[in-house]
């Protein structure tokens, strides 16, 4: 029987992924959840261990299968190594779904109502926090990033990603109470309450416009990964993105991609660097474009962004990727991940303390690529920031959910912030995204594209903004400690348990 659990709780946290871009099928992760809770609640510590780990293998194994795309195909990665690194992750990332199991089993036994409503989900949402931090952190696949389009979404300014995942880990607790016969009346009514006050918060502007709108312009060059640090193709890829932004009238404000320039900022700086400044001046247009920075004084580099059209400045990547961007504990394991030749391993880090990069006449917070991932980042640009923009090289990922999961947490942090986000990427997803989370265009991928339309620049702070991630983290420990000690004291009370 227990053989036929740990096979559910696998094919539960499969499941649960499809709760996601590009499926967007967001009740079954409320399903899935329930199901493992069920599970949870009459398993002894061990067996919740076991069949947490089997949920995590499910959940992570299948909604993470493109990092094995992006270390084999495009970073060249034997198959022998790319496969171990992403297992690996896999069963890193499975562990904390582990060991949440472990502790609600061990310290949480045979939950009543109160701690089956609270401990659960504050558990869960705990989970997830530590998840996007520990170890640099890695909080994909959090379970509010599937409510984007749920009656849910009106938290979500409110909350921010864990408050969400909180009530969204709510939901299968009060069905598993119902289940159990356990209070049907208050679960009943909180069922109904939860997504129905979702439905109203959604209607409420946090936010309002700064000024008109502006016309901006994302450029997707759609240059393949194995082409675009080619020396020969360098002519090529300048050509390319000056024709598709200086062909037709220029907009406000463009943005390309990634490392959309494929050389080192001062290596160009006298000539195509030059040339773009001469062309935007004609128009009074900015330009934001990603672009490598080397100190040659130092010998760091940087992956950076530089804004065109006005003052020269730099956005310094802050969050880079481990063992895409920078090697961890380089200096306990010194070279011997080199057989890995895992690509641009030694990216230096930019500081917290940037100023905003200022592009056609606003100032903008500026993320690269993976950085989108971390609301709580981003939220220290604001409220000064009006408008936010992320660069991606997605081609990284190839023809997998991760484009799609990418594009959606952006969507996440336009809504958290009640800010348009504009994201232009190598090869796709290119979108422009208004101020509560809604795609108004976006680009096919693997296609050169151009992605214009009008935004409004936005002032003020959501609730999120304000008051960040500290609220739900401490309301979670402080759940779960009193679930812990209530349980505790409750099964000491028992008579076979008095004297013991």
């Amino acid at each position: 029987m227990d053989r036929f659990g740990g096979l559910l709780m696998f094919f539960a946290g499969a499941a649960a992924v499809t709760a996601f871009a590009p499926f967007g099928y967001y009740p079954v992760i409320i399903g899935s959840l329930l199901l493992l809770f069920k599970q949870w609640s009459r398993d002894t510590p061990r067996q919740s261990l076991r069949h947490g780990f089997l949920f995590g293998l499910g959940f992570f194994g299948t909604g993470i299968t493109w990092v094995f795309n992006s270390i084999h195909v495009f970073g060249h990665v034997p198959v022998a190594g790319a496969l171990a690194v992403t297992l690996g992750l896999v069963v890193v990332l499975s562990l904390y779904p582990a060991l949440l199991g472990y502790c609600l089993g061990r310290f949480c036994r045979a939950p009543s109502w109160p701690v089956l409503v609270s401990a659960f989900p504050a558990g869960w949402v705990f989970a997830e926090w530590l998840r996007s931090w520990l170890f640099t952190g890695f909080p994909w696949l959090n379970i509010a990033n599937s409510q984007i389009d749920s009656p849910l979404a009106g938290y979500i300014p409110v909350l921010g990603v864990y408050g969400t995942g909180w009530l969204l880990a709510l939901l299968p607790a009060l069905l598993l109470a119902i289940v159990k016969n356990q209070r049907r009346l208050p679960s009943v009514a909180l069922l109904v309450m939860v997504p129905l006050t979702g439905y109203l918060l959604d209607r409420v502007q946090w936010t309002t416009p700064r000024g008109e709108a502006i016309q901006v312009s994302l450029v997707q060059g759609n240059i393949s990964q194995d082409d675009k640090w080619a020396p020969e193709n360098l002519l090529n890829t300048f050509s390319r993105y000056t024709d598709l932004t200086f062909t037709s009238q220029v907009s406000d404000l463009t943005i390309w991609p990634e490392t959309a320039i494929p050389a080192f900022h001062d290596q160009v700086n006298d000539g195509f660097i030059a040339y773009l400044e001469t062309e935007l001046a004609k128009t009074g247009a900015s330009l934001l474009t990603g672009i490598p920075v080397l100190d040659r004084q130092r010998w760091e580099y940087y992956n950076a962004v530089i804004t065109l059209g006005g003052e020269q400045a730099f956005y310094y990547k802050q969050h880079l990727v481990p063992y895409g961007e920078y090697l961890p504990m380089r200096w306990l394991i010194g070279h011997a991940l080199d057989a890995l030749a895992v690509p641009n391993a030694d990216f230096s880090s930019g500081t917290d303390t940037q100023p905003l990069l200022q592009a056609a006449g606003y100032p903008v917070a500026t993320t690269i690529c993976y950085e989108v991932v971390f609301g709580e980042q981003i939220i220290k640009a604001l409220p000064e920031a009006a408008m936010l923009v992320n660069v991606s090289n997605d081609a990284w990922f190839g023809d997998s959910l991760a484009p799609h999961q990418h594009l959606e947490m952006a969507r996440m942090r336009a809504k958290e912030t009640g800010r348009p986000m504009l994201r232009a990427t190598n090869t796709g997803i290119s979108a422009i995204i208004d101020h509560d989370g809604r795609i108004v265009q976006q680009s096919p991928q693997f296609e050169i594209a151009v992605v214009t339309g009008p935004v409004i620049p936005m002032q003020g702070a959501t609730p999120y903004v304000r008051m960040g991630n500290v609220p739900i983290v401490v309301l979670s420990v402080v759940c779960l400690l009193l679930c812990g000690f209530a349980c505790r004291k409750r099964v000491s009370d028992l008579p076979g348990e008095r004297g013991a």
